[in-house]
């Protein structure tokens, strides 16, 4: 059997809204075996991550998080991953890393905000100028054609190139102001203390969590997650392993119990707003299970 290698010329057969569908078939599907691995040099971080779905195969990708790189002008996360067959586990592709957790982490998000967010949310704000950031202005593009996007990063010059690659987005200074405004707010940052408050956020407003993906990192603090209905992609990437959920559950702010519903719950009907008023929060925290998921849409798009 010959190796597929998927490079980043696939892109342009892709799709967000397909792709979201394919996500949540993929969790109707027996649930995913995972495994992490986290190794760690002071900053820098080794994630290697694998997922078995019957049906699907097997994924094992490994990433290289080095955000010293981002100074001079080189990508903070590289890696690569492979696919193996679930006939026989032979190798069946090796998929370009950067074009996989482009389309994995923007739509994973994505993928809850069709679910979470209120459908005639009109205002989206990301927080965050970086390489998701981008992504997550292309994904949530899609699926909210009608929305005005705004723009607030800690630097301001990261947000005025992604303003000029993007036009149609604002630039915004005063991150409490537009949080306070916004009906839906995506952050992608490398905070390690948390930059939105639940003090700003209003009625109705869903927030999308992403960054933070170390025990020592989170973007919102005890209020937000006291405020909202949290929901998380997966369980067992969560709530033991990112600072997100981890800090606060061991200071008592929530309990496991406040973790109302993953993607394992769409079936049963758990992973759901009950009203327009009600403040939603959702943990991306990834896993090899959604690359697997991610991969075997693009290798089918590929034919």
């Amino acid at each position: 059997m010959s190796v597929q290698m998927i490079g980043p010329e696939a892109e342009a057969r892709l799709d967000w809204l397909a792709l979201c569908d394919a996500i949540e078939a993929g969790h109707a599907r027996p649930r995913a075996e995972i495994a992490d691995i986290f190794l760690y040099r002071g900053k820098d971080t080794l994630l290697s991550r694998a997922a078995w779905i019957d049906g699907l195969g097997q994924l094992v990708k490994t990433a290289t998080i080095f955000p010293g790189n981002v100074p001079v002008g080189k990508p903070a996360v590289n890696g690569s991953a492979a696919v193996y067959s679930d006939l026989d586990g032979t190798l069946a592709a090796i998929v370009d890393f950067h074009l996989l957790t482009k389309w994995k982490t923007a739509g994973d998000s994505l993928c809850a905000a069709r679910i979470l967010a209120r459908p005639d949310s009109r205002v989206i704000l990301i927080v965050g100028a970086g390489t998701v950031g981008r992504s997550l202005r292309q994904a949530y593009g899609a699926a909210f054609p009608g929305a005005r996007f705004q723009i607030w990063n800690r630097t301001p010059v990261s947000a005025e190139r992604m303003v000029a690659d993007f036009p149609d987005t604002e630039q915004v200074r005063d991150l409490e102001t537009a949080v306070r405004a916004a009906d839906i707010i995506t952050c992608a940052t490398m905070a390690t203390a948390p930059v939105i408050s639940g003090d700003w956020l209003q009625p109705g407003q869903h927030l999308d969590l992403i960054g933070a993906y170390r025990p020592d990192m989170r973007e919102a603090d005890d209020r937000a997650l006291e405020r909202a209905r949290i929901f998380v992609d997966s369980r067992d990437t969560t709530i033991g392993h990112i600072g997100e959920l981890k800090i606060p559950l061991a200071s008592g702010a929530i309990t496991e119990g406040d973790v109302l519903a993953d993607y394992y719950d769409l079936a049963s009907g758990a992973f759901a707003r009950r009203s327009g008023d009600e403040i939603t929060l959702f943990k991306n925290g990834g896993g090899a299970h959604l690359d697997l998921m991610v991969a075997r849409y693009i290798l089918d798009c590929m034919g």
